[in-house]
């Protein structure tokens, strides 16, 4: 184990005299090597040995080159391709395949929680969790960037990155597959899609109770008028009736009275 975590203080070491803090444009402030002399020294929480494999396997993918849609250091990365490979090769865990599917895997972590082997979601493209890197420590995550980059380590302090932070997520990295929730996710941790068709549904189960009670009301309203013209009807009829019984009678009277 001391030379394993040993090994990893170098390559470390060594990869972040070549990290750039801002990757649209080259400039930014130069990292901080001392707070990345032992990083695995921080780890207190049970599966240290776990995470120390994971940033290993991340660290040694620095300088592959970044390939959208790839999923191989032979051809390039993207960046949820990356952190697809590193949690696969290190610990074994089948994450999703695109940075927002990632962004439902495992558990919402705050900011100020964020410990190394923590995945970070950025806004990059114009829309909500479009890109995903893996927090190290002291405020740097290692991510593939972009087309015509490579695997870095950038500080999420500076402006570009903190404008566009998504939030955090927290991996069970004891497990052997990724799987969706068995539970109902919360309404605000759902994609916008899936917000909107759930929205339609509870609107469609409204409207449909809204007429399911209204219907009875409707349908007793429509009798109780039926009934009503069945009696006016009647009433109608007994009056035309009487006049003409009442006629007879008095003609079948004169004929009695009529001499013989």
């Amino acid at each position: 184990m001391k030379l394993h975590l040993h090994l990893f203080a170098i390559i470390l070491a060594g990869f972040m005299s070549f990290a750039h803090a801002e990757p649209e444009s080259g400039v930014g402030n130069k990292p901080n090597l001392g707070i990345f002399a032992d990083p695995i020294a921080q780890f207190a929480a049970p599966g240290e040995e776990a995470v120390g494999d994971l940033l290993l396997q991340a660290m040694s993918l620095m300088g592959v080159a970044y390939r959208f849609g790839g999923s191989s250091p032979e051809t390039g990365l993207d960046c949820s391709g990356f952190i697809q490979y590193v949690f696969r090769k290190s610990l074994r865990v089948n994450l999703p395949r695109t940075s927002a599917e990632m962004a439902r895997a495992g558990r919402v972590i705050e900011r100020d929680e964020l410990a190394p082997g923590d995945l970070v979601f950025y806004n990059t493209r114009g829309f909500q969790y479009s890109h995903v890197g893996l927090y190290l420590g002291g405020n740097k995550f290692i991510h593939s960037p972009r087309t015509g980059k490579s695997v870095e380590v950038v500080n999420m302090t500076n402006s570009y990155w903190s404008q566009r932070f998504n939030g955090a997520r927290r991996v069970n990295r004891g497990g052997s597959e990724w799987k969706e929730p068995v539970t109902a996710r919360a309404a605000n941790d759902r994609p916008p899609a899936e917000k909107k068709l759930a929205e339609k549904k509870v609107a469609e189960k409204k409207t449909a109770d809204k007429k399911s009670a209204d219907k009875p009301a409707a349908e007793k309203k429509g009798r109780s008028s039926t009934r009503a013209e069945r009696r006016k009807a009647a009433r109608e009829q007994e009056a035309e009736r009487k006049p003409a019984s009442r006629k007879k009678s008095e003609q079948n009277t004169r004929k009695k009275k009529k001499p013989d």
